[in-house]
Parts: structure tokens; sequence; C-alpha cells
């Protein structure tokens, strides 16, 4: 499924998208726009050209878990990109992204205007890295419950199967007038 990425912000909002297979993110584009409902807007344009099946919005806490004014801003906003694109919002806490993808870019040796003109963009992509890491680790986790489940379930059948041909046995033994085979 394709799943879009946001790193909201008041003047600049950053976009990534994933892959089908939901493998790679990638940042897509930043938006330039202080006008909040045109930026929901365009968002929701991008989500329904790219055919997203989910939009995951940064939802930036508060250092201790807590959500304050931009916590509630994300929100709103998330709400009315999913009322106007018809696509489920998810939030992903996006603590300390901003941050990694400035040691990213560092790395990488941008700087100035390029800079200020990705960082949004890799800002979101890493919120929808994380999002697809916890899609794989719920997915996995969810399958080794589901094998474990299995197997638990054919030990128990085998264990009843067991215990009705004892049954059986001694139910038999006992029609005969109590005389074993031997």
């Amino acid at each position: 499924m394709i799943i879009l990425g946001v790193d909201l912000g008041h003047k600049r909002t950053g976009l990534s998208v994933c892959d089908i297979t939901e493998t790679m993110a990638r940042p897509l584009t930043v938006l330039i726009e202080k006008d909040m409902d045109k930026l929901c807007f365009q968002v929701a344009r991008v989500a329904i050209t790219l055919r997203a099946g989910v939009i995951v919005v940064g939802l930036p806490k508060n250092m201790d878990g807590s959500e304050g004014e931009s916590a509630k801003f994300a929100r709103e906003m998330g709400a009315k990109i999913g009322e106007q694109s018809g696509v489920p919002v998810e939030f992903v806490d996006e603590r300390g992204t901003t941050i990694t993808a400035n040691h990213l870019l560092n790395e990488t040796n941008t700087r100035g205007r390029k800079r200020k003109a990705v960082v949004d963009g890799v800002a979101a992509t890493i919120i929808l890295e994380d999002y697809l890491a916890r899609r794989r680790n719920l997915a996995e986790a969810e399958a080794r419950a589901a094998e474990e489940a299995a197997a638990e379930a054919a030990e128990n059948a085998e264990e009843n199967t067991e215990e009705a041909i004892e049954e059986g046995a001694e139910e038999n033994i006992k029609q005969a007038g109590g005389v074993q085979p031997t």
C-alpha cells in the first residue's frame, strides 16, 4: 500500500512516500504554505493523486510524552486532511525527527538554502520510516502469535486424539468382558 508521510509546519510541510511494498520511504516534496486550509487541501490532493491508503502525520509530543498545542494543531490538521482526502490518518510520535534529519544533512554536507528546502522532507521520511518499522514489527509479532497459537492448537488436538483413543480402547475392553488383547 502506498503511504504518505507528513511533517506539518506553520510555513513548510514535508511530504514523503513509501513504495507499494512498504519497504522504502523517500522524500516527496516540501510544501510552502502558511494558510492552513490551503495546506490541508494540497496535502489531501497529493494523497488522492498517489492513491495513498494511509496518511501518517507526525505528532509533536512534548519530551515527557504529553501533548501540547503543537500536537493539538497536528491532530486538527490531520482530521481536516483525512476529511478532504477520504484517506485514513494515523499519527506517529515525531519527537527528535528534525534533529535526526539535521544530523543526516550534516553527514551529507547539505547547507544553506538547499538544507532549508529539504530538511522537512527528510523529517517526513523519518516519520514514515518509523511508522513502517512499527507496522513490520507488529506484523511479525502477529505472525509469531498465530504460529504459536496454531502449534498449541495442534498439540491440544493431538492430546485430545490420544485421550479419545485411550477412552475408546478402554470402552472396547469393557464391552469385550474385560479381556485385553495381547
